[in-house]
């Protein structure tokens, strides 16, 4: 009893210190990051379409 008490006194965080990902490594696996490369280059063509340009 003693055991289990002191787990749940003092629980291991297993995020303290916090999670760091490089920005350039989550672009590289982000389907976000792909799709918004995408997004950027469909609205640049729309653009030049409708406006002429």
């Amino acid at each position: 009893m003693s055991t289990t008490s002191d787990l749940l006194d003092d629980p291991a965080d297993p995020y303290e210190g916090g999670i760091e990902v490089d920005e350039q490594d989550a672009r590289r696996v982000s389907p976000a990051a792909w799709l918004e490369g995408v997004k950027d280059r469909l609205d640049a063509w729309a653009t030049r379409v409708t406006y002429g340009r």
